[in-house]
């Protein structure tokens, strides 16, 4: 399953399938669960959906992401396991026959977010945490409920915009390359009265994404440290990449994110320089938005443990306690 903070309805491949991801992957089957309960549309749980109509009584759901991904299906409610840490029964969840876009290679989606459809909403969790591997890995990322953030936490104050219940805002202040602050404003990282701009933090988002303001300043903070590196042009969304083929170990500038509180999580090189292809092509993991939203993406969580403590409202940040 892929986990998305960005996001709150959970779902699986089910058949049968309209269309699915490859058949190499798992593919859940309702008629073989007896806890498998197709919800009814005058649910309250069809009624929380975003989009939802109705068929024959029964409630489907779709849902549609950023990059033009999509899942539609039956909703339901099944009961969902932890390994040996028990079960909650009646938990509501999408059984998708029509999934497209980018999630080949998992089963499903866990929706992490804020909203009353999310996992943690349904199972009542005070917290969660987890921690992402490194994409080419061939382990798992793990996932912790109700656990406990490590001691030398960074922790900032998680933000709350009563426009939107499903992302997770941070008091992020400011961003140092190389040791010098960036030429940016508080305000510019703030959640207006409308309930636009803001900072999330959202691990179903790869590189992390800024205004263009701010993305500016900071690409030319960090071109300007690295003329020792030789530029190789862009990538997809980064348009500032190296070519690194010539190099055993190359010099970066360091770089570190500011939380109100006073709090500076710092970055490792892989969390912002990352590889391209097999032939020695690393870009900057950011990019522009022309929104206002910011958004911290899954490569700069990489390697720390990411802890959402929902009772006490923070996010705490754990480097290399995995």
């Amino acid at each position: 399953m892929a986990i998305d903070t960005g996001s709150d309805v959970t779902w699986l491949q089910c058949r049968p399938c309209v269309s699915c991801y490859p058949q190499s992957d798992p593919i859940f089957n309702p008629a073989a669960s007896a806890t498998y309960k197709p919800l009814a549309c005058s649910s309250r749980q069809c009624a929380a959906l975003d989009v939802a109509t109705c068929f024959r009584g029964s409630c489907l759901y779709e849902v549609s992401y950023g990059d033009g991904s999509y899942t539609i299906g039956n909703f339901a409610t099944e009961t969902i396991s932890f390994g040996s840490s028990g079960s909650v029964a009646g938990v509501a969840i999408g059984c998708g026959h029509d999934n497209e876009g980018l999630f080949s290679g998992s089963a499903g989606l866990l929706g992490l977010g804020g909203g009353l459809l999310s996992l943690p909403s349904q199972i009542q969790a005070t917290s969660f945490s987890y921690c992402l591997v490194n994409r080419d890995s061939s382990s798992s990322s793990t996932l912790e409920f109700n656990s406990t953030e490590p001691a030398d936490s960074v922790v900032a104050p998680m933000l709350t915009n009563s426009r939107m219940d499903t992302f997770y805002y941070v008091g992020l202040t400011g961003i140092s390359v190389g040791g010098r602050a960036l030429n940016v404003r508080p305000r510019q990282f703030a959640i207006g009265r409308r309930g636009s701009g803001g900072v999330i933090v959202d691990s179903g988002t790869t590189v992390t994404r800024f205004p263009t303001a701010v993305y500016s300043e900071l690409r030319d903070a960090f071109r300007s440290m690295s003329r020792n590196l030789r530029f190789a042009g862009g990538f997809s969304l980064m348009d500032t990449c190296y070519d690194l083929s010539s190099v055993s170990r190359a010099r970066v500038p360091t770089m570190s994110f500011q939380f109100a509180g006073g709090k500076t999580l710092p970055l490792q090189p892989r969390n912002y320089l990352i590889p391209v292809d097999n032939r020695g092509k690393h870009c900057f993991a950011f990019a522009a938005t022309t929104g206002s939203m910011s958004i911290i993406g899954n490569v700069q969580q990489e390697g720390t443990r990411v802890s959402y403590n929902l009772a006490k409202k923070y996010i705490a940040f754990s480097p290399n306690k995995c």
